[in-house]
């Protein structure tokens, strides 16, 4: 059904303590999609997220593009799955449809990366989102936070905010996350891939 519309969800934890944390990257970029569209972000009624209806990005002509549900769950990380099934089926969203903005420490900080498929890397996020979905098969966008340094343990390392020079970069890494999901909805997984993958 090609007429459906997208669903980009960009992952994190609710409320103004985890704000700022490298985990929230996807609550950050799904903002700056937000801001671009002049979209406004309100409690769905029927799941546990803030949703926002938009259209992203231009088609060839000038066109508008294509119908997007913009979407931050208001429950924890390791749950998302519930709110991200709940909206899937509301508005009638296949899996190839649904997009998950997250935090990657797997990739360098600054970097973009795109997958369909694919393990979860440990992000319980994207397993529960996997388990409630029934399926692998949806596209990930992949905000590289890094690596915890030294012996740092990986759950600590995600909770904590960017700081120095990492903060400094930080709007110019939302800006690329919001690119890649503009570049996926309009020219396709491969031309997204082909950019941002190759990209210094």
């Amino acid at each position: 059904m090609t007429d459906q519309p997208w669903l980009v969800v960009g992952l994190g934890n609710p409320g103004p303590t985890y704000a700022g944390n490298r985990h929230n990257v996807g609550h950050m970029v799904l903002d700056v999609l937000a801001g671009r569209a002049a979209a406004r972000f309100a409690r769905h009624p029927r799941a546990q997220a803030a949703v926002a209806e938009a259209r992203i990005g231009m088609l060839p002509g000038g066109r508008p593009g294509p119908r997007v549900v913009l979407a931050k769950p208001t429950t924890y990380m390791n749950v998302s799955g519930g709110p991200v099934s709940g909206l899937a089926k509301y508005y009638g969203i296949d899996p190839d449809h649904v997009v998950v903005v997250h935090d990657e420490v797997d990739i360098p900080f600054g970097t973009v990366k795109l997958k369909i498929g694919g393990g979860e890397g440990g992000h319980n996020g994207l397993r529960d989102i996997t388990k409630a979905l029934g399926t692998k098969d949806y596209v990930r966008v992949r905000a590289g936070v890094g690596r915890p340094p030294g012996r740092q343990d990986t759950a600590d390392f995600v909770l904590k905010d960017f700081k120095g020079p990492e903060a400094k970069e930080l709007p110019f890494l939302l800006d690329d996350a919001a690119d890649a999901v503009e570049m996926l909805l309009t020219d396709g997984l491969l031309a997204a891939q082909g950019k941002f993958h190759t990209k210094a």
